[in-house]
């Protein structure tokens, strides 16, 4: 009888830690749901997000390329869409070389079109 109640006991303790303790996460019932998913990987509704332009120029070929496919790579907090991996290699050698007067698209900026 006594390994029941003890067991009762570790039970209740299990389910109210899950509830409102560290596995609260787990069973998605804290009360701090909205705070969760505005400090974590899930935005805010109606928050600006920074969404990359449908195309950009490959600063090696110059060539317009579809950002969704591209390549990528960032550079002094600028992102660099590219053809092709070989292309990406070019530039990661040498950005300097590529850089120099090129339209780029700021990683920081805002795309509100």
């Amino acid at each position: 009888m006594e390994s029941l109640l003890y067991f009762a006991l570790f039970a209740g303790l299990f389910f109210l830690m899950m509830r409102f303790g560290c596995g609260a996460h787990v069973m998605h019932r804290h009360g701090r749901h909205e705070e969760h998913d505005r400090l974590g990987s899930v935005p805010p509704v109606g928050a600006d997000r920074w969404v990359p332009p449908a195309t950009a120029i490959d600063p090696v070929c110059e060539m317009t390329v579809n950002t969704a496919t591209a390549k990528s790579s960032i550079h002094d907090g600028t992102i660099y869409y590219f053809c092709s991996a070989k292309h990406r290699e070019q530039f990661e050698a040498n950005p300097q070389r590529y850089t120099r007067g090129r339209i780029a698209t700021k990683a920081l900026e805002h795309n509100h079109g």
